[in-house]
């Protein structure tokens, strides 16, 4: 699903209208759909004493149209209307809008009124997408009045709740605390990143008319919220004269004698996600653990250091194993010594196969990642990413999603940048120029080894589906979430482990197929 800028979005609504969709009719749709949810919400609606509270562009015009249908139509117990700004100052749709409810006889008044209105819903529809800066004077009065004068009131917003930017996830001042936001045809970039998404309350997508393919063919920033209609097709059901060979083979290069878990859980993964075949190789001294956490690994010993770490010199070894397989996953649980990491940086130039980068493999490359033909998944969390870039982590922080693009622009690489929404980016040279924000996730996953059983999941996934690379990175991402929100139904978020994550990987591989 597409995910719109302000300037994006305001492209779409003119080309809707200059298709022959008049403004005045995407309005009243934007009205019929916040009546929709607000019904399925605010149940039974009937006994629901509303006060719709408008300001004077777009976004108080659909508040308009809002009441109107809430009046005429009889649907909640009252209806009242706070006009903030003079007649006289509106304009356009709002102004046409303002017009019709007046003529209803529909209580309306200037400004919210007294205390004495016992609103039991309040709908915003103060401001709008296009706020640059933080709300001021009247604007501003309404909400902290909304925030601390109607506390027991239920909130729902109009497009975006007033006073946050729908392009910025940051509160550039005083916003209205809802428990949910109606936006129309697609969400706004803030609804879909950490921490705005979460002041957005339950985020309702609904269609106005706008045909989709303006949102899908606009040329700007390219980024999209992961669903499950982009991704199930990854997870179909099998032909029934499937083999193993169809379905790759995942090298995993990890571990180390001290850390033989993180190669291990490396490789389940990339199994469980539907590899055909996995092998692990790893210093000679972790092949036992390695291979007693399941029995469908292969294994590779490598000459190790005395560190217990995989050596440099084991190159040509790694070189030997490369016939035949799909993809590499490098870096869980290798160690930090110096031949490791001069290991890496080779291996990172001279792999002739896709590679999928975590851990001590990121540490290893960090301030010295060449440019290459193949192509390259980064798998940082946001201390990593500070490590590769030379960023503090409050810079990545406050802006994830420049962050993970920039850089996938300029190392020519696709950027998988762990957290709360993670932020999938690829550069020029991938698939195409797309940053995808993943939905799915859990405080629970802040555990070790999440990470580890994420790589193996993104190597396996793109085992499988080699012409789709992009698309394989985002499902392994959002598959990795969600199997986290399942986990953590049951194991809760403090007694979650990791490798709990492997045991939801059906359940939410069967929602996607359910998406088909």
């Amino acid at each position: 699903m597409k995910a719109l800028s302000a300037a994006e979005m305001a492209e779409v609504d003119r080309r809707t209208v200059g298709a022959g969709i008049p403004s005045l009719v995407l309005m009243e749709n934007a009205g019929s759909r916040v009546v929709e949810v607000m019904e399925e919400r605010f149940r039974p609606l009937a006994k629901e004493r509303v006060l719709v509270v408008c300001g004077k562009g777009n976004n108080g015009g659909d508040g308009f149209a809002v009441a109107r249908q809430l009046w005429t139509r009889r649907l909640c117990r009252q209806v009242e209307v706070a006009h903030l700004y003079p007649a006289d100052e509106l304009s356009g749709d709002a102004k046409a809008n303002f017009e019709m409810l007046r003529a209803t006889g529909c209580p309306m008044h200037e400004g919210l009124p007294a205390a004495d209105f016992p609103a039991t819903v309040i709908v915003d529809a103060i401001l709008g997408t296009g706020l640059s800066g933080p709300a001021a004077r009247l604007a501003l009065d309404a909400i902290v009045q909304i925030n601390s004068g109607y506390q027991l009131a239920r909130r729902i917003a109009v497009d975006i709740p007033s006073g946050l930017s729908s392009d910025q996830p940051v509160a550039l001042g005083e916003f209205v605390r809802v428990e949910c936001t109606v936006t129309f045809t697609a969400p706004k970039l803030s609804q879909c990143l950490s921490p705005s998404y979460e002041w957005m309350g339950d985020l309702y997508v609904v269609p106005i008319g706008s045909p989709e393919s303006l949102c899908e063919q606009n040329p700007g920033l390219a980024v999209r919220l992961t669903t499950p209609g982009d991704i199930a097709h990854l997870f179909a059901p099998r032909p029934r004269d499937s083999n193993k060979g169809l379905y790759g083979h995942v090298l995993v290069i990890a571990g180390s004698a001290t850390k033989p878990g993180a190669a291990a859980m490396a490789g389940i993964a990339a199994y469980r996600s539907g590899a055909g075949l996995v092998t692990v190789a790893s210093a000679k001294s972790a092949i036992g653990a390695i291979a007693s956490f399941a029995p469908e690994l292969m294994t590779e010993p490598l000459t190790e250091s005395a560190s217990g770490e995989i050596a440099a010199a084991a190159f040509d070894e790694i070189g030997s194993l490369l016939g035949r397989k799909s993809v590499v996953a490098l870096g869980p649980g290798l160690g930090t010594g110096t031949e490791t990491q001069e290991l890496v940086r080779r291996l990172y130039r001279e792999t002739g196969l896709p590679m999928v980068v975590d851990a001590d493999a990121l540490n290893a490359l960090a301030g010295d990642i060449p440019a290459v033909g193949q192509f390259r998944v980064m798998t940082p969390h946001p201390g990593e990413m500070s490590r590769l870039t030379g960023l503090t982590i409050q810079q990545i922080q406050g802006d994830r999603l420049g962050a993970a693009r920039t850089f996938a622009e300029k190392h020519g690489v696709a950027v998988v940048l762990k957290g709360d929404r993670t932020v999938v980016s690829f550069a020029a040279g991938c698939d195409a120029i797309h940053t995808w924000i993943n939905p799915t996730g859990s405080p629970a996953m802040a555990t070790g080894g999440t990470g580890d059983i994420l790589t193996g999941m993104v190597a396996g996934t793109i085992a499988q589906h080699t012409r789709d690379v992009e698309r394989a990175v985002a499902g392994a991402v959002w598959l990795h979430g969600r199997a986290g929100e399942l986990a953590s139904k049951k194991y809760g978020e403090q007694a979650m482990l990791a490798m709990d994550l492997i045991e939801f990987l059906p359940e939410a591989m069967n929602e996607l197929r359910a998406a088909l």
